[in-house]
């Protein structure tokens, strides 16, 4: 196995961008591409790492940036500052999640029929946004994700299976989000699913994240059992 990573330019309106790919330079075919949604702190090393795990186990991991080139927040304050005008208009969101979905499918390694999404905080809630946009994808895989739909935005028949991955003491997606979510995603005719980790909180997946007062820490047992989580999602809607 030999993993290669390498960044790739694409545009939204004038908003540049940049995504970090990894893939496994061994294979010689077409395979299944992951796109991978960033936290509020813009594609970082984080996201990154991640793509390379991806790639691991046999497929294009594509770290998708949502700010622009070179932009990432230095803390929450500027974290939320990037996060919030996508947060406000959903319709901007969506439009920024389909360049970086029609940018994939035509990278050169990238089997364009054979696509997943995953995202992270805010990342999740970019995965679920476009699963509800109705794009025809395999799946989407939401961790420790801001769950609510924005009622005047449109859910589409959702085509993409949809995997949840949830800390039930996560203050960002209180306990009426995550039923009005199951609520909508069968309403939708999703075919989804929702793990929900005991005494776990958000940001479980990034071992960096220790404000327990906040509701914000690394729990790494919902991690590991997360990831196991999605690596099964992924066998079955790749098969």
């Amino acid at each position: 196995m030999a993993i290669i990573t390498t960044t790739a330019n694409y545009r939204d309106g004038e908003a540049l961008l940049e995504a970090f790919v990894a893939y496994d330079d061994t294979l010689a075919d077409h395979r299944p591409a992951v796109l991978i949604h960033h936290t509020w702190c813009g594609r970082d090393d984080f996201v990154a790492g991640k793509a390379k795990k991806i790639a691991e186990l046999g497929y294009v991991g594509i770290a998708v940036d949502m700010y622009g080139k070179g932009i990432l927040g230095s803390g929450p304050e500027e974290n939320a500052k990037l996060m919030q005008p996508f947060i406000d208009d959903r319709l901007l969101l969506r439009k920024r999640l389909m360049a970086i979905y029609r940018n994939a499918k035509i990278m050169p390694w990238v089997d364009g029929h054979t696509m997943a999404a995953i995202g992270f905080c805010f990342g999740g809630l970019c995965v679920l946004d476009l699963a509800r946009s109705g794009v025809d994808i395999k799946g989407v895989v939401s961790f420790h994700g801001l769950l609510h739909a924005q009622d005047d935005i449109k859910t589409h028949p959702i085509k993409a299976k949809v995997l949840a991955l949830h800390g039930n003491d996560d203050p960002l997606a209180p306990i009426a989000d995550v039923i009005a979510f199951e609520q909508e995603m069968t309403a939708a005719g999703a075919d989804w699913q929702l793990h929900t980790y005991g005494n776990t909180s958000h940001a479980f997946t990034n071992p960096a994240a220790n404000d327990r007062a906040g509701g914000m820490f690394f729990q790494a047992d919902a991690d590991r059992r997360s990831w196991q989580a999605m690596k099964n999602f992924l066998a079955e809607i790749f098969a």
